[in-house]
């Protein structure tokens, strides 16, 4: 949820300037998602989540027009990171998706089959997107969403950023990173954050697991981003700091 929310108000600041952009996700997933289905009905954390954030009814400006982009968009889909760039880019932009897992590849297929800016790859993200250049006059985004499963994980985003930093000088990157009781994001978040310049943005929820391993929070890293992208993520932060206190 919180990512979600960031990704769309930095998105929604990116087709505001003069540029065109290139956006690429390298773990894009299936694109929408179905809350009120038995697998979210089994786990409910969408209760505590998206449905308790609509109910709060927030006065947050930073989040008003996502609230209401997933209110028209309901929970039986709601919208992942691919919907919420094909809402928010402009005709001008160009998207490419790469997902490798076959049930969700054929999802996301089908989620973005009738839009022409959108192009989706059934590969390694991280590959396939060091083979792409923007064209002349387009600015590129990057969003990286791995599933952090394991430490494998973090060391595969960590050896590859530095060679999309470097491939990329004026590209944006957005990092997604889960929050563990642990802590054991802590080092791997702090060397991301040091690669360049931008910002990053965090909320933790209450904890009521006992486990070490548990997720109880989620932030966002944003690398080469400006100040007009920064400052709805913080706003965000803190809106849903306030809800969860």
């Amino acid at each position: 949820m919180f990512k979600h929310a960031v990704l769309f108000s930095v998105l929604q600041t990116a087709a505001r300037s003069q540029e065109s952009w290139l956006y690429i996700e390298t773990h894009a997933a299936a694109g929408e998602y179905d809350l009120t289905g038995p697998q979210a009905r089994k786990t409910g954390e969408h209760n505590d989540g998206i449905t308790s954030l609509l109910k709060a009814d927030s006065s947050s400006e930073a989040m008003a027009d996502w609230l209401q982009f997933v209110r028209a968009s309901q929970l039986s889909a709601y919208p992942g990171s691919p919907r919420i760039a094909q809402h928010c880019l402009r005709d001008r932009d160009r998207m490419i998706f790469f997902e490798k897992h076959p049930a969700e590849f054929e999802k996301l297929k089908q989620n973005i089959a009738s839009d022409q800016r959108a192009r989706p790859l059934k590969e390694d993200g991280y590959q396939g997107a060091l083979k792409l250049q923007p064209r002349r006059g387009e600015r590129l985004m990057v969003f990286l969403d791995p599933s952090y499963e394991t430490e494998r994980d973090m060391d595969a985003l960590a050896n590859w950023l530095p060679r999309a930093l470097k491939r990329w000088p004026s590209a944006t990157f957005l990092v997604w990173m889960p929050l563990f009781r642990d802590e054991r994001e802590l080092d791997f978040g702090q060397f991301v954050a040091s690669l360049d310049y931008g910002f990053v943005a965090g909320t933790r929820w209450p904890d009521f697991s006992t486990k070490e391993s548990a997720l109880e929070g989620s932030a966002m890293i944003g690398l080469r981003t400006t100040p007009a992208m920064a400052r709805p993520a913080y706003e965000i932060a803190e809106t849903l700091e306030a809800l969860w206190a």
